[in-house]
């Protein structure tokens, strides 16, 4: 249990998010837990606000950025940690308490790598990625699921988007006799699809150049060879300037292989 003690005596607080329910629990400069307490998401602000400012410690996910700075304007420290830091401080059977004590016990380690705090423009750009991203995906299974039913009707049509495109309407058109008039319909409503799809995509992709011509940091990176809009912005969104990081390999350590996608780094360096 808390020892009571005024909170003027907090020191750091670890918070453990989710999604309606905060988990707060805070030490003294002893090293003697002080608060233990469940707050609603909305009561941040005001429950914060009765609190001296020190470290405020919260794991990486969806909410640690916007809690960050809401934090920050009230005059705390807030210290976004990855999950993985968090996970050695954890003692006992994992409960959210115990998850808010291990952050609070990780936010004090010293020459701890924390998470760049993301600014609301970074996590628009990030957004406009991830939707943009989703777009292509389900491009992409339209177009095989239109190959897929053409296949069943035993008609092949070569490699490539362009190529199905081109052909469609001249399979539809000359091969009645073997695409049944449900099939038709059905392979039709899938084209439109893939229409409205491109449409979408068109739009976000070229919100997200306008954006990069607008950036400074994107038109930096743009400089590059081999680096276009797509790339500068998610790169961008993903680390902003790239302070945490002292020297090129740390960057390039900090994603895993599999961000290297085709749409760009959107997901290199997320703490999620």
């Amino acid at each position: 249990m808390a020892k009571n003690i005024e909170f003027s005596d907090l020191t750091v607080v670890g918070v453990d998010i989710g999604k309606d329910v905060f988990h707060l629990v805070g030490f003294d400069d002893d090293g003697e837990l002080v608060l233990r307490k469940k707050i609603k998401r909305l009561a941040l602000i005001s429950a914060f606000e009765k609190f001296p400012r020190c470290i405020v410690g919260m794991e990486a996910c969806m909410s640690a950025h916007f809690v960050s700075r809401v934090l920050r304007k009230l005059g705390f420290e807030p210290r976004i940690i990855p999950a993985k830091f968090v996970k050695p401080f954890n003692k006992g059977q994992k409960n959210d308490y115990n998850d808010a004590e291990a952050i609070a016990e990780a936010a004090l380690r010293p020459n701890l790598n924390f998470v760049s705090e993301k600014t609301q423009d970074q996590l628009d750009l990030q957004a406009l990625h991830r939707v943009r991203s989703r777009l292509v995906s389900k491009r992409t299974a339209t177009i095989n699921q239109i190959r897929a039913f053409l296949l069943e009707q035993g008609i092949t049509v070569r490699t490539g988007a362009h190529s199905l495109d081109d052909s469609l309407h001249a399979i539809l058109q000359n091969r009645e006799d073997e695409i049944s008039p449900r099939m038709r319909d059905i392979i039709t409503g899938l084209y439109e699809d893939w229409i409205w799809l491109d449409g979408r995509i068109d739009t976000t992709t070229a919100e997200i150049e306008s954006i990069s011509q607008s950036e400074e940091n994107c038109r930096r990176l743009m400089s590059i060879p081999g680096i276009g809009p797509i790339i500068s912005t998610s790169m961008v969104a993903a680390v902003g300037t790239g302070e945490a990081f002292d020297r090129g390999r740390d960057f390039a350590a900090c994603g895993c292989r599999s961000a290297l996608r085709s749409d760009g780094f959107t997901n290199v360096c997320d703490p999620r």
